[in-house]
């Protein structure tokens, strides 16, 4: 077969809108002819959904073969958001209606209707377009395992967003399972560029080690662009949210069509969206708010008015970060550090989503320092270095929900089952003894747990297969679906009306009758609570709070954090670092600038005691256990009281009686030791896990949700739940594979030990240039701030943080 002729149906619909397909879509529609599986590396906007999608059109216009009853499905599409699969069903219908294919495409998420909902269920239709949770559900019917056994392809769509978390995982053992029923089936990852590509390939296709990465060719150029302050204009050094930026932001709309204006927490994008909403002359419904705890309907509208172009500016959170085609979106703003070279190009490509353009991003720093961040992205896009995702290994927890979803999705013989789990990267390493633990688990619920009925979850038959027979247990399995963790939610919804969209228990259990509050851009007054629905009404436009999230703070990616202690003490080459420059020549008067050689420390002797600044630019996480080892240590060498802060710079340890500290002494405290049981010794390892077995114990079915109809248990009931189940195990079944989860996973992803165990080295082999400055210093302050935050004061800490900063100000601006 030419090359000429394989795609010609294809390659003339592309004529016909006056395109050519490029070199990269036809190498992929190439390997799927030949039913090859592969990894497709490319930018945001370079048609890599045609990529994907094109073989399997080629394989329809080329065989003619009729729709099979049986197993109607021929291509399962995998996307990570929501939104995400909206916009793809609507991507992969214009081809089908051009080229006359007889074909149905379905959506199966947490948003899909009725209709579409059923239309997955019975298998009627070609194309399904889904979630790693909704596959998972999928998979718990039995009847699923025919419908997708006459699978042609299965596409993973930005694959690099579900490889390094217990998604990610999730999606392996249900993609193993796809493979056991549909063997022949061609499974393509698409994903944008990583530091990690091989493994990344080889996560997600261990079956095929010599699978082609097809990459796009050259990058996408992208425009960086910082809104400056003036020169000489007094600018925040920490505490803040940019709202002092909203001129230069207004400016900035008012020149573009279309704005996408990102932020990082989904408190910021309400506050924004207010802030905005304030001082927006044009008609008020041009201005839209879009983040994942919206009603899915005040979401579709506001990305409705980005593909018609009615709406100007959308205020959005991590929920329109990725692949969605806004082709009439002209600008990008990213509100604060993007924290990472990979968060900041997946944003910019939001941006000018149209063939042969380049990605344009406009930055809006909230305090001083990020102009620094801002300079080290683009010294780390110029030297093309990009994080890496690490996935996760032997996350039990997933493995027992993905076991309970077999059982009752037609029932799993064991030993079959655990050649196909370790055929996945996750559980290559699981052990026969490990698994045996897995199966006495979803069966009696392990030791401690085996005479209470509701944690036996799965019996095994006279023929050896393991299935769930217990309708209950069925209902409550598949609401439970799903690795994604958070606080119990509240809906909230108008007395007279439709719904908003949730908040965390946690908030509105603070309101009171008659307070205020903002929320999905409207300010809201709480009227009352009935079974976790808060019911509000519209109110007037007076200051109100608006509600916070779990998990919002972004932590600085270690690459990142490499290049901003570069730039700091490298040439003030860029617009940033000019800019910045009399705020460094300041800190180097009161103390001295960082370095890749050297490790600045900072001692104060101030009224609230004596503080140590350390600065090693390891992230915020990292930060944590560090501070805790070295105030362990410390206090081995001369005993005191400390206490501790971090920031993604550095850390801060406060002594509470009088001590001093010199170099030498410091350099003994980054001595690798015995980090693992100093770490034990410095932590309240009890707490940390406690608070670990709560998610892990929710993922593998230990805390099943109320069902339907029945009143929903709120977050102390659950906190307790778990509580009490992690102290039965701890004493009655120490040996519990779920409380050796909860320790693991402290250490590794919680203080993630590997990097923290790099960061001492790097400390160690480093010459430590301690000072000893007359008063905070630029970089000190803000870790000053984080200290004082659970002080005990008559003041709000926003007040002394304030006051604090004109003071400093004045004296240095």
């Amino acid at each position: 077969m030419t090359r000429g002729r394989f795609d010609a149906p294809l390659t003339s619909w592309f004529e016909s809108r006056g395109w050519k397909p490029a070199p990269f879509q036809r190498k992929v529609w190439r390997h799927w002819i030949e039913g090859r599986s592969g990894l497709l590396v490319t930018p945001t906007g370079s048609g890599k959904t045609l990529a994907a999608f094109g073989g399997t059109l080629l394989g329809a216009l080329g065989s003619g073969a009729p729709a099979r009853p049986s197993s109607r499905l021929r291509l399962l599409w995998i996307t990570p958001l929501r939104a995400l699969a909206a916009d793809t069903v609507r991507a992969l219908r214009e081809p089908i209606a051009a080229l006359d294919l007889p074909w149905t495409v379905a959506m199966r998420t947490g948003d899909a209707s009725a209709r579409d909902r059923r239309l997955a269920r019975q298998g009627a239709a070609e194309v399904l377009v889904t979630t790693p949770e909704s596959l998972a559900l999928l998979l718990s019917h039995a009847d699923m395992a025919e419908r997708f056994s006459g699978l042609d392809g299965i596409v993973v769509d930005e694959w690099h967003e579900l490889l390094g978390s217990k998604r990610g995982v999730l999606l392996q053992l249900g993609l193993a399972r796809l493979r056991a029923l549909a063997p022949g089936a061609r499974i393509w990852g698409l994903s944008a560029t990583l530091g990690n590509l091989e493994e990344a390939r080889d996560v997600l296709l261990p079956h095929d080690p010599d699978a082609p990465i097809v990459r796009a060719g050259r990058t996408r150029p992208l425009k960086l662009e910082t809104l400056l302050p003036a020169p000489g204009e007094r600018f925040p050094w920490a505490g803040h949210l940019g709202l002092s930026q909203i001129g230069r932001v207004m400016d900035v709309l008012k020149n573009a069509r279309t704005t996408l204006f990102f932020t990082n927490t989904r408190a910021q994008a309400e506050l924004w969206h207010r802030a905005l909403e304030s001082v927006w002359l044009d008609d008020p419904s041009t201005l839209a708010l879009h983040h994942g705890s919206l009603d899915p309907e005040l979401r579709a509208a506001a990305e409705q008015g980005l593909r018609d172009g009615t709406v100007r500016c959308v205020v959005a959170t991590s929920s329109l970060d990725l692949g969605v085609d806004f082709p009439t979106v002209d600008q990008v703003l990213q509100l604060g550090s993007p924290k990472g070279m990979a968060r900041l190009l997946q944003r910019a490509g939001r941006a000018r989503h149209r063939p042969g353009e380049s990605g344009h991003i406009i930055c809006v720093p909230t305090h001083a320092l990020e102009l620094a961040e801002y300079a080290a992205v683009r010294r780390a896009l110029a030297a093309g270095r990009i994080e890496a995702r690490e996935p996760p290994r032997l996350s039990l927890d997933v493995l027992a929900q993905h076991c309970v979803t077999l059982a009752l999705g037609g029932g799993f013989d064991a030993e079959t089952l655990f050649a196909e789990v370790r055929g996945t990267h996750a559980f290559a390493a699981l052990s026969a003894e490990q698994w045996q633990t897995v199966l006495a688990f979803i069966v009696r619920g392990g030791a401690a747990l085996e005479n209470y009925p509701d944690f036996r979850r799965v019996e095994q038959d006279a023929q050896g297969i393991f299935r769930v027979t217990d309708a209950q247990i069925a209902r409550r399995h598949r609401l439970s679906v799903g690795t994604i963790t958070s606080d119990g939610s509240v809906r909230v919804q108008y007395l007279r009306g439709g719904t908003l969209g949730s908040v965390e228990e946690g908030f509105i259990s603070r309101m009171r009758p008659g307070d205020h509050f903002h929320f999905a851009g409207r300010a809201l007054e709480f009227v009352r609570m009935d079974t976790m629905t808060a019911y509000v009404r519209a109110a007037g436009r007076r200051a109100a709070g608006v509600p916070h999230w779990q998990g919002g703070r972004m932590p600085l990616s270690t690459e990142l954090g490499a290049e901003v202690e570069a730039v700091l003490s490298g040439p003030q080459d860029s617009p940033e670092m000019k800019r910045l420059a009399p705020l460094l020549d300041l800190h180097r008067k009161l103390s001295a600038l960082p370095g890749p050689e050297t490790l600045l420390a900072e001692f104060l002797a101030m009224r609230e005691g004596r503080h140590l600044f350390l600065y090693p630019f390891a992230g915020r996480a990292t930060h944590e256990g560090l501070a805790a080892l070295l105030a362990l240590r410390w206090g081995r060498v001369a005993p005191n009281s400390f206490s501790y802060a971090v920031n993604d710079y550095g850390l801060v340890l406060k002594a509470e009686a009088a001590i001093d500290i010199d170099a030498d002494t410091l350099s003994t405290l980054f001595a690798e030791g015995d980090l693992v049981g100093d770490l034990r010794e410095s932590l309240n390892l009890g707490e940390l896990s406690r608070r670990q077995f709560r998610d892990i114990a929710r993922v593998a079915g230990l805390l099943p949700p109320s069902l339907p109809g029945r009143a929903a248990r709120s977050v102390r009931q659950l906190q307790a739940s778990s509580g009490l189940l992690f102290d039965v195990l701890k004493r009655y079944d120490p040996g519990h594979i779920l409380l050796a989860q909860a320790e693991r996973e402290v250490f590794e992803s919680g203080l993630d030990v590997r990097r923290l165990a790099a960061t001492l080295v790097r400390c160690r082999d480093k010459r430590i240039d301690l000072h000893r400055p007359a008063t905070l210093t630029p970089l000190s302050f803000p870790l000053w701030t984080e200290a004082i935050r659970g002080q005990l004061s008559t003041e709000d800490w926003t007040t002394r943080v304030r006051r604090a900063a004109e003071r400093l100000e004045r004296r240095y601006g």
